[in-house]
């Protein structure tokens, strides 16, 4: 435990570059959302561990996005331009790391995204916390999980086109992502069923990764469609969040384009929340069931408390080095 944590504040001493801009993916609401919805896919001798550090889950699915703009192998983690690597991608780019790195290298492969691949390093490293019944990385590992399975599940973490920057639709990543899942969701069902095994989690993050993909034309080609025959002055309108006064889609162009899209965030969003109950499930069944109710209600480590303290004063009050790839 000592070891992980002295590792942590090193990190933090030594990677992290102070930030004032957070990068969002999915947004901060969403991705806790999906967190704890995913808690209660779980079953009996998972649910009331995960039930007993739901806020923790919760609050800590955004670290990954907090550490963006701080740690720089950060940002490959989120995203894989799939588009990059030609008009049928699935069939040219392999399936697993060491075959990836062959054929493109692994300095291309961290250009472009490593989402799936470091997905399947992360349902690992939480295995292992299991098998070593350590607290800290239990939860730490299981909150940062859900947060790159979530992003896979983003059709706009797929593509080079991932902000619409190409395609004069600058802002559509944040739009789909944040404005449309904190503007409706409380409509949506959350309700997936339980968590199943998964026998292969790399083929399961490949399969996220195809399917959002397959969302990328639609998701472009109707915000442009919808763009085309909407007032200029009603597109846009100004809200207060906390003391600024933010420009953000409207409500009318948001539900506009949400109907156009046809239940496409919540369906993506409902596909994360089982993929993430699957995947922590999948974990502890391959580290041999440990019984987590020998935890009690133990809590995580004060060292863990300071170090994640420290790491939430640096994102709040610095500066964000500029990071390559999306800088959603």
């Amino acid at each position: 435990m000592r070891k992980f944590i002295f590792i942590f504040i090193i990190a933090i001493a030594v990677f992290f570059i102070p930030n004032n801009e957070p990068a969002y993916s999915w947004g901060f609401f969403a991705h806790q959302k999906i967190n704890r919805m995913a808690v209660f896919t779980l079953p009996d001798g998972m649910i009331g561990f995960y039930k007993k550090h739901l806020e923790y889950i919760s609050q800590h699915a955004v670290d990954p996005d907090r550490r963006r703009g701080m740690v720089a192998a950060e940002p490959p983690r989120h995203y894989i331009d799939i588009d990059h690597y030609g008009a049928y991608p699935f069939d040219s780019v392999p399936k697993y790391w060491k075959a990836a790195v062959k054929k493109y290298s692994e300095d291309t492969l961290i250009a472009y995204g490593i989402n799936p691949w470091h997905i399947e390093k992360m349902v690992y490293r939480l295995q292992e916390a299991f098998k070593d019944e350590n607290l800290d990385l239990i939860l730490h590992y299981s909150a940062d999980l859900g947060h790159y399975i979530a992003d896979s599940h983003v059709p706009l973490h797929t593509t080079e086109n991932y902000n619409g920057q190409m395609t004069n639709q600058k802002g559509i990543h944040g739009f789909w992502e944040s404005r449309i899942p904190e503007m409706k969701s409380e409509g949506y069902d959350y309700w997936t069923g339980g968590a199943k095994y998964i026998d292969k989690p790399i083929d399961k993050a490949w399969a996220a990764i195809k399917a959002s993909h397959a969302e990328v034309d639609s998701v472009l080609k109707f915000e442009a469609i919808l763009n085309a025959k909407y007032p200029a002055d009603k597109k846009y309108s100004f809200e207060n969040r906390g003391a600024a006064l933010l420009k953000v889609y409207s409500a009318e162009y948001t539900n506009d384009y949400d109907k156009m899209l046809n239940g496409m965030v919540e369906r993506r969003m409902r596909e994360a929340i089982i993929t993430v109950g699957s995947l922590w499930y999948t974990a502890w069944v391959n580290a041999g069931k440990p019984d987590l109710n020998r935890f009690g209600d133990k809590n995580i480590s004060d060292s863990l408390k300071l170090a994640q303290k420290a790491e939430q004063e640096l994102w709040k009050t610095g500066k964000p080095f500029e990071a390559k790839g999306h800088d959603d």
